[in-house]
């Protein structure tokens, strides 16, 4: 029971974190797009700026869980996908450094510099996970031995792929609805002409994706054995439209609200499809590393279970804090302050 229960959180954990971390991803992605002036590009960025080291912390949450709920999993994950884990983290700290670095010196070519940072810190992470995801949704090359053995271009098949371009469309269309609510002028009108101009693309995505799903992995196996959870693709389905709806009117935080339930939907969905395993095999399914044969003892979950009881409604809290004082619109002025990008 507790290792289920732990599944699902660790779940929610990825799913929090794409929803947080997938705008300011999506955003630094759109840069070179539009974003074309200094002035807009320090916009865009700030617009990011109080949230996304924040945002982050979710990654290392479920990172967290996963070596301390399910340490089989985690040590086949970071043996069997070193190389793509190795980029995700490399393209972070790239992300990272040329948040802090940029406007640290004046300069055509440093700012060009750190912009092609921004953009490949911020396309490659939401790229690798889409990736990444999408191999362990259609199971991956587990032994009996519970060791993963894949090479990097072995992941890069057509639904590895396919769930690379779902969740960049995800986190561009994500994004551009961000930067309609935090700036204004020129660039809120060219971030509503993205996030209209991508969502058919994400649109498409999600249709490509679920087709593949259908005839690359099981995943909706749990769905016909258990009908009722259909049901889940109420969220990402009346997210999706309910996203182009809200575009269409301008009401932008409706739109992002909508935007993130398409996304914690999506993950659900796969999430949901490959229960009770972690990391489902290719080679046979009972070699899969499951709740049940890949969980810590039932008093480390426990344990756990009560650390988060108390700690993460204080993390929320000091979230919804952040977004109340910070998710306001940007003026000039606020480039202006010594702390601003």
């Amino acid at each position: 029971m507790l290792a289920d229960i732990w599944f699902f959180l660790w779940g929610l954990l990825w799913a929090v974190y794409f929803m947080l971390d997938g705008f300011d991803l999506g955003a630094g992605t759109l840069m070179p797009f539009i974003a074309h002036t200094d002035a807009e590009k320090r916009t865009l960025l700030n617009a990011a700026g109080p949230f996304w080291d924040g945002n982050e912390v979710w990654l290392i949450a479920a990172g967290g869980v996963t070596f301390a709920a399910f340490p089989p999993v985690y040590a086949a994950m970071f043996s069997g996908l070193y190389t793509p884990l190795m980029l995700l983290l490399f393209a972070l700290i790239l992300r990272a450094v040329s948040f802090e670095f940029r406007s640290k010196l004046e300069g055509p070519g440093w700012h060009r510099l750190w912009d092609a940072c921004q953009f490949l810190g911020s396309f490659l992470p939401s790229l690798l996970l889409g990736v990444a995801f999408a191999n362990i949704f259609a199971g991956v090359p587990v032994g009996q031995d519970g060791e993963l053995r894949v090479g990097l271009l072995q992941l890069l098949n057509p639904y590895g792929l396919m769930g690379g371009v779902l969740f960049v469309s995800l986190f561009m269309v994500h994004g551009a609805i961000w930067l309609c609510i935090r700036t204004g002028g020129e660039l809120q009108a060219k971030a509503a002409r993205a996030a209209t101009v991508l969502w058919p693309v994400l649109a498409f995505a999600i249709v490509g994706f679920l087709v593949l799903t259908g005839t690359s992995s099981n995943l909706f196996a749990n769905y016909l054995a258990n009908p009722v959870l259909f049901l889940v693709l109420l969220l990402p389905v009346g997210g999706l439209i309910m996203s182009r709806v809200w575009i269409g009117a301008r009401m932008w935080w409706p739109a992002w609200g909508a935007s993130a339930a398409t996304i914690v939907g999506c993950t659900f969905f796969g999430i949901i499809g490959i229960f009770p395993a972690l990391l489902p095999s290719s080679i046979d399914p009972a070699f899969g590393l499951t709740t049940l044969n890949a969980s810590s003892s039932p008093l480390t979950l426990k344990i756990m279970l009560t650390v988060a009881c108390i700690f993460v409604p204080i993390v929320l809290a000091y979230q919804f804090w952040a977004y109340k004082t910070f998710a306001t619109r940007l003026t000039k002025e606020d480039l202006e302050y010594e702390e601003a990008y």
